[in-house]
Parts: structure tokens; sequence; C-alpha cells
């Protein structure tokens, strides 16, 4: 097979990449859990645009710390925790709002979620 010829088939064009799942996101964000109401477990996802310390921690509406979902360093990116409605402990907590709270470098949010057991 030779090179490409005038007249010939059209000259392939290359590949184009449509989206990048590696570029780090433009911005801080933390996503609703889905699904919400849930039981018996939920997903959270968050993004980071750069490498950084990350925390992500449940707590009752009394303000008690019920999970530490994450408490580490993690690459930019979009990422997704799931909660299986458990304490630290590993026993099942009770049906109600709960508050999931997520730290990354100077960025701090907080969303609600409700389990239903």
């Amino acid at each position: 097979m030779g090179e490409w010829q005038p007249g010939s088939q059209p000259k392939p064009e290359a590949p184009q990449l449509l989206t990048d799942e590696h570029q780090a996101p433009a911005e801080f964000r933390l996503e609703q859990n889905y699904p919400n109401p849930f039981n018996p477990d939920t997903e959270i996802h968050y993004q980071i645009p750069e490498a950084t310390h990350v925390k992500l921690e449940i707590y009752n509406l009394l303000g008690q710390k019920i999970r530490t979902l994450i408490d580490g360093q993690k690459p930019a990116g979009s990422h997704t925790l799931r909660w299986d409605g458990k304490d630290n402990t590993g026993i099942a907590v009770s049906s109600g709002v709960y508050l999931y709270r997520l730290t990354a470098g100077r960025f701090c949010e907080t969303r609600k979620m409700v389990l239903i057991r």
C-alpha cells in the first residue's frame, strides 16, 4: 500500500479527543448525594481542581460526628465516595437527616441527606 493519492478515498482524519476525563475541574464542588433519600447506601460526588488534603465527614443534626469517609491527600479530579449508613464503629445509624461536610484546602461545604430505614 502506498501513500494517499488525490482522487482516491478521503484521507482519514486524526481521531479527535471529545472529552478529557483527566482534566482537572475548574473549581471545588460538592454535589448532592444520590439517591436522596436513600436506603441502604448513597454516593457522594465531589470535585477538586488541585491535589489537596480532603476530609469528608457525616454528622447528625446535633452536630455529632457519625463517620469519617475520607481524611487524606487526593489528586485533582472528580471523586465518588459511598456511605453505607453506618457509623465509625460499623453500627447502622437510625433513619433521619444527616449532614455531610467536605473540607478540601480552604474550601468547605455542607449538604443534607435523608436516610430512611
